[in-house]
């Protein structure tokens, strides 16, 4: 995402420090954009379990190991409710927790739920991504990714490949699958950039998820009157006792998840290729490498600075450490799927690579549902990125190329960019 309303001379709100960790767990090593936090990769190396304290002074633990990882998102007895925890609401301003416990603005936000509820939002929407269902969608990504860089060749030779590629591939997708006018894009998109950083104040947010959820309850209001042929025109049909605020909750999740990962993960991909030549090369002499190499930049990048949090039903054990009940659990992705006893030579980018177990989609039943949409925007992104521009090259130092360092889901805010003609 190219949004610049983050500042740099503000100070993180203090209204969210009960739900994540000090700021430096996501300080990367400088001139290391592609590496996990530094903190975070030095703990992994002492074990796969550690105690950690949050912003607010809470204890937490933090899951680095790649198993140990696994085995907390399979684990029933840690719940996704973040909010189940009494000791964390209270801590929150009675705004924001008041916000976060309401029933009608948590409807369809499944990701944040345990089964059964969550499972029977599942089962609604499996069905609309299937793995048949997004290899049909595939001519249609060809046609769009096609689209952009023709737009992009046509103007010259240089762009911001986040602006003119990276941001607007999925967001086209997701916004066609979801019936989202495209012409609404910029609007959504604004507001989930502020709902994504790091130092948003808490009005800041409120406002931007009113914002989002009026747009969506118009969205709704319109199929619901017009069905046409779209995702949620289907889930209207399929479940008509869903309330409007159930289809908003949905729509919302799967349309901001829809575009940020993808997005960042073509840019930020698209950068660690650039710098690492040799793998750049492997795929431009050999295009059957593509898929393989969409499985091992996600296991390498990993686009988040840590990953999912779980709350403790009852007391647990992982890895020979005891955790109370009520506890909070967070899981690093990007170190789990560096854990030199599941990868060789896991630093190393290597697009031949067999075809790693990764974390970067999750795991359990809350594994990500639009992971094989995902895996259709990279496979055809990547393939006719390398086809279309002979000499691919940084249009600034490395060195220069803004990080998303301020944002919940990592990558570049922009990537300047040229080729040959």
């Amino acid at each position: 995402m190219t949004s610049s309303t983050a500042s740099e001379d503000r100070a993180p709100s203090q209204d969210r420090l009960a739900l994540r960790l000090p700021a430096e767990y996501n300080e990367r090593t400088p001139g290391c954009p592609f590496d996990p936090a530094a903190h975070q990769a030095e703990l992994g190396a002492q074990g796969p379990v550690h105690q950690v304290t949050m912003g607010d002074g809470d204890p937490a633990w933090l899951v680095t190991g790649h198993d140990e990882a696994r085995a907390v998102l399979a684990d029933p007895r840690m719940s996704s409710d973040r909010f189940r925890s009494r000791r964390v609401l209270a801590k929150l301003p009675p705004e924001l927790r008041a916000r976060l416990t309401d029933e009608s603005g948590r409807a369809g936000n499944f990701i944040t739920m345990d089964p059964p509820e969550h499972t029977r939002y599942r089962k609604l929407l499996t069905g609309q991504f299937t793995v048949r269902r997004m290899r049909q969608l595939t001519p249609r990504v060809h046609e769009i990714v096609t689209q952009h860089l023709d737009a992009m060749i046509a103007s010259g030779r240089s762009a911001d490949l986040v602006r003119a590629f990276a941001l607007p591939v999925p967001s086209l997708v997701i916004c066609e699958l979801l019936g989202v006018a495209y012409e609404d894009r910029a609007e959504f998109q604004e507001r989930s950039s502020t709902l994504l950083r790091l130092n948003a104040p808490t009005d800041e947010l409120l406002k931007a998820s009113d914002e989002l959820r009026a747009f969506m309850l118009g969205l709704v209001r319109a199929k619901r009157a017009e069905p046409t042929d779209d995702l949620l025109s289907g889930l209207i049909e399929a479940a008509p006792e869903l309330t409007d605020d159930e289809l908003i909750g949905i729509s919302l999740l799967l349309l901001i998840a829809g575009h940020e990962t993808t997005a960042n993960m073509l840019a930020l991909g698209t950068f660690a290729l650039l710098e690492h030549p040799e793998e750049l090369a492997k795929l431009r002499a050999d295009p059957s490498l593509v898929e393989g190499a969409v499985e091992e930049l996600l296991r390498y990048l990993s686009i988040v600075h840590l990953g999912p949090i779980r709350t403790t039903l009852e007391d647990v054990e992982i890895a020979g450490v005891a955790i109370p009940a009520d506890s909070t659990v967070i899981i690093s992705v990007p170190v789990a799927n560096r854990d030199p006893r599941n990868y060789h030579h896991p630093d190393t980018l290597d697009v031949a690579r067999p075809r790693p177990s990764h974390l970067a989609f999750g795991h359990g039943v809350h594994q990500c549902l639009g992971q094989q949409l995902a895996r259709v925007e990279m496979v055809v992104g990547f393939t006719e990125l390398l086809k279309r521009l002979p000499g691919l090259k940084l249009d600034l130092p490395a060195a220069e190329v803004p990080l998303r360092s301020d944002m919940l889901v990592y990558g570049v805010h922009s990537l300047p960019v040229t080729w040959d003609a």
